[in-house]
């Protein structure tokens, strides 16, 4: 990532969230303190200890709602899982933002598409699942294979807009999205594409998601009749994360192509780290030194130091040991610089996205430089332990923000942090 190498910029942004659809509109929300998380109503949750999700609203684009007619034909919704539906919404805004549509040959050769999924069409599964249980199987859909595979996110926006560059996935559990846009960014600094359009999706909200991350007892429920206190990082009453939906994708390009063109840009890709932490499939190693590996690596590819970072987009899930660890983690490596920098878990508004989070909080992160303001960490109202990082407790702050790290990391131990700076 450095600067005698190919430079990768963004020029476009697209997202669905509990907070909504669109990036002006779910940044308005996110930064005016509001929360996307709701009781669940879609299905019986009487069984369920956890019954509340962030959930992406209904409605129109217009008033900042999902409705599917408006971006994807009846006909060719059944074809897919939720999570490609969301996949191709924040794809679509993030392509019509960036104003790259190529028509040529030789530039729809190098336009790729890289979208991930931790999990990828479970509803999908698990609908199938009990039409076999029930004797059903000759009335399966023949679209239930492709319609569940995590690389068809990537090969529906393919095929859409004719892009016929690199067609890849990650797959990294809740750190997808992080490394979806820092492999993209890669495949452009090698010359194998001139723009790719990156980044993650997740629809997890079904009885088999929540069922199954109520049995490894990570789901918060203690907050159930008050959904909106309930994700709180670092907070000392969380009692852990609130599963999530949403997309979040990022049109990334060469600097150099995206200025003859006068894209606009916001920002670019200056450091990329990864690690595993070879610990436990779903602990942190001690002291999160995964954690602390992956964002060193992100500041040596950059040739950055922790006092050029103004905000860090903390993973903050809002579990009982993984918060203080991560926390424990950035105060190690920015010694003295953790005073002056200013640290939030946007998962506190939306929930925890699982492999779409990465990519959704990419966005909140080149939006906070753009606009100049530290989004809040909802419900922090007593830390559960004291820091000399500032995390923005409950209402957000303008300050001079020039250079964001983001953190993602996922079970297995995977772990990716991202830097991105103004141009």
């Amino acid at each position: 990532m450095r600067s005698s190498e190919r430079r990768i910029v963004v020029t476009g942004m697209g997202i669905a969230s509990p907070l909504g659809l669109g990036v002006p509109h779910v940044w308005k929300r996110l930064i005016e303190g509001q929360s996307g998380i709701s009781a669940i109503q879609s299905f019986d949750v009487t069984d369920l200890a956890a019954k509340i999700a962030g959930q992406v609203p209904a409605g129109t684009r217009a008033e900042g709602g999902l409705s599917l007619s408006e971006w994807i034909p009846p006909k060719d919704q059944r074809k897919m899982d939720r999570f490609i539906h969301l996949a191709l919404v924040a794809a679509t805004e993030a392509v019509e933002d960036s104003g790259w549509m190529p028509e040529d040959e030789p530039s729809r050769e190098a336009t790729g598409v890289m979208i991930g999924s931790g999990i990828g069409g479970l509803q999908t599964i698990y609908e199938a699942s009990v039409q076999v249980h029930e004797g059903k199987v000759k009335r399966l859909s023949p679209f239930f294979i492709p319609s569940a595979l995590i690389n068809l996110a990537s090969g529906h926006l393919s095929i859409k807009y004719g892009f016929k560059g690199p067609n890849h996935s990650a797959v990294t559990a809740c750190a997808t999205g992080v490394h979806a846009i820092g492999d993209a960014a890669r495949l452009i600094m090698i010359g194998d594409a001139d723009v790719m359009v990156a980044g993650g999706a997740e629809a997890p909200v079904c009885p088999l998601g929540i069922g199954g991350f109520c049995a490894s007892r990570a789901l918060s429920t203690g907050f159930n009749d008050t959904p909106e206190r309930a994700s709180r990082p670092w907070d000392r009453d969380r009692d852990g994360f609130v599963m999530g939906e949403g997309a979040g994708v990022v049109v990334l390009e060469e600097l150099e192509h995206a200025r003859a063109r006068g894209a606009h840009i916001y920002g670019e890709i200056v450091g990329y780290g990864l690690s595993g932490d070879a610990n436990h499939i779903t602990a942190p190693a001690e002291g999160h030194e995964g954690a602390f590996r992956a964002m060193r690596a992100a500041f040596r590819s950059g040739g950055l130091d922790p006092t050029d970072i103004h905000y860090v987009n903390a993973h903050g899930t809002s579990t009982p040991l993984g918060d203080d660890l991560e926390l424990e983690a950035v105060e190690r490596l920015f010694g003295d610089a953790a005073r002056q920098v200013a640290m939030s878990s946007t998962k506190s508004a939306t929930g925890h996205l699982l492999g779409a989070a990465g990519a959704v909080e990419a966005i909140f992160s080149l939006k906070a430089i753009e606009s100049g303001v530290a989004p809040p960490t909802l419900n922090l109202d007593a830390p559960s332990r004291e820091s000399p990082i500032n995390r923005v407790p409950n209402t957000a702050q303008e300050r001079r923000i020039d250079c964001v790290l983001s953190n993602s990391f996922g079970f297995g131990g995977t772990n990716a942090s991202v830097i991105f700076r103004r141009v």
